[in-house]
């Protein structure tokens, strides 16, 4: 199939271009991106006033599946993935059971082809279980397509093992992804440790809690020479380190999500279940300085950490409620609407951000790039249509972002995957 997107104002951070032009997609691929291509083609696309960037990689995603298909599937994911103008995720592997071998990498990458819209690079843990007793296999998660290891959901605290996960992932060329949380000084907490959490008189979590494990996991990568990349930073602190660690030349990345760059501790009016993730909403000092790293570069990538829960499990008091918000239908509409619009980011900012940079963290030298011979994985991204987040709309199962109601800009219009049109106009095209 040929399809041809027509008077589209191109964002390409791969070759720079920032320019109304047409882009030719012929079977899986680009083909050819210049100004008024003529040709036939099976379907043309105008994407007058609309943005035509390469396809959003979110390095950060929870499908639950397998084990927890309550919470969110392969299939849903990728719906909600595709609406977001989302082409590729990294799945976390705190599932059930744990993906910790090559056989369970394999299992879930190829359900993933007949089962998801979007494509699923499925991770690995660090350890088997991710119980922080032996290491899994990363050898052989990583021949079957793996990209990164993670014990996402937790940290591995025994620094010893940890440095020998590393040391096997730098032989086997694939990246560590660093949750980052010393379990020991979380003590219950349930949201940052502030006025807040005394006035609403809830146990905190201090900034020194992430803190702590940024600045050993940045010494352990420093030793291991491994590719490490900072998942959800939300602290002053982990962006200075992560600053620090690129001025040494260290090989070493950060993520931050959109709640943790738009809201606080000052957001949250009641106890309300909605509002507690990890690491949690931090101060207002903790969100500026997080903004100001995404436009300085410092931090490389935007991600979501999209962490579906059934209702029952968050609709109660921050103390009982399940850690985790959803994203991935709001996580580009946001990132427009409270970076780009208020000059924080350029849009080839949120392009590099959203789409190229996590293509290059992954090795994935054919994507998040809108040139010809590139992977056809595109968004047309339409940044004039205004409208309020109703969660209620979500395709994802779950519905709990406390960015319900809230008001916004910027709306998929569009997502291509492998040559393959996913999403238009408002719906999912299986």
């Amino acid at each position: 199939m040929t399809i041809l997107i027509k008077n589209g104002h191109v964002l390409d951070p791969g070759t720079g271009l920032d320019d109304i032009c047409d882009v030719l997609i012929d079977g899986d691929r680009i083909t050819e991106v210049e100004k008024n291509i003529e040709t036939e083609s099976d379907r043309v696309i105008d994407a007058g006033g609309c943005w035509v960037m390469p396809g959003f990689t979110d390095l950060h995603v929870h499908f639950r599946d397998p084990g927890l298909e309550y919470k969110e599937t392969l299939a849903t994911g990728g719906r909600a993935a595709v609406r977001g103008g989302v082409t590729t995720v990294c799945a976390m592997p705190n599932t059930k059971p744990v993906i910790d071998n090559g056989v369970k990498v394999r299992e879930v990458m190829e359900r993933a082809k007949r089962e998801s819209l979007t494509n699923v690079i499925q991770l690995g843990a660090v350890t088997r279980g991710q119980k922080g007793e032996e290491l899994a296999d990363i050898n052989g998660m990583a021949e079957n397509g793996c990209h990164a290891i993670s014990e996402d959901g937790k940290s591995v605290m025994n620094a010893s093992l940890y440095r020998k996960g590393m040391k096997a992932a730098k032989k086997e060329g694939i990246a560590v992804f660093a949750h980052c949380e010393d379990i020991t000084m979380v003590e219950g907490g349930v949201m940052n440790a502030d006025e807040k959490a005394r006035e609403l008189g809830l146990p905190g979590i201090t900034n020194a809690v992430e803190d702590v494990i940024v600045a050993r996991d940045i010494l352990l990568a420093k030793e291991t020479g491994v590719q490490l990349h900072l998942c959800h930073c939300s602290t002053a602190d982990s962006v200075k380190m992560l600053a620090l660690a690129k001025e040494e030349g260290l090989p070493v990345t950060g993520e931050v999500c959109p709640h943790h760059f738009i809201l606080s501790t000052d957001d949250i009016r009641e106890d309300d279940g909605n509002f507690k993730m990890n690491p949690p909403l931090r101060s207002r000092e903790d969100v500026e300085a997080l903004r100001e790293a995404l436009k300085n570069d410092v931090v490389d990538v935007i991600a979501t950490d999209h962490a579906p829960h059934a209702e029952a499990e968050k609709n109660r008091s921050m103390k009982l409620a399940a850690f985790g918000i959803v994203g991935l239908e709001t996580s580009a509409a946001l990132t427009y609407t409270e970076l780009v619009e208020k000059g924080v980011l350029t849009p080839m900012q949120m392009a590099e951000k959203m789409s190229y940079n996590p293509a290059r963290i992954l090795g994935l030298s054919d994507k998040g790039s809108v040139s010809a011979g590139k992977i056809a994985d595109v968004v047309i991204f339409d940044p004039q249509k205004e409208y309020v987040i109703d969660k209620n709309t979500f395709l994802s199962k779950g519905k709990n972002t406390p960015f319900h109601g809230r008001k916004v800009r910027g709306e998929v219009r569009c997502t291509i995957v492998g040559g393959r049109i996913v999403y238009e106009g408002g719906k999912t095209i299986d």
